[in-house]
């Protein structure tokens, strides 16, 4: 199973916040696919990769 998605939370003006839902929902696009979007931008303008979570260690069965 992967690994949940991790929540970013942070705070704004009022109306910057409803001007930006309007833009979203003007595009057909939700706030979080945009911030999505933003941020992997950002990343790849400022050549960091986001690298992909380490792999789960299976428990070992043993018998």
């Amino acid at each position: 199973m992967p690994n949940p998605p991790a929540r970013f939370t942070f705070l704004l003006d009022p109306q910057l916040k409803q001007s930006f839902e309007r833009l979203c929902e003007s595009q057909d696009i939700t706030p979080s696919q945009l911030m999505r979007q933003l941020i992997k931008g950002h990343l790849a303008a400022h050549g960091v990769r986001a690298d992909p979570p380490a792999p789960r260690k299976r428990p070992s069965r043993r018998t």
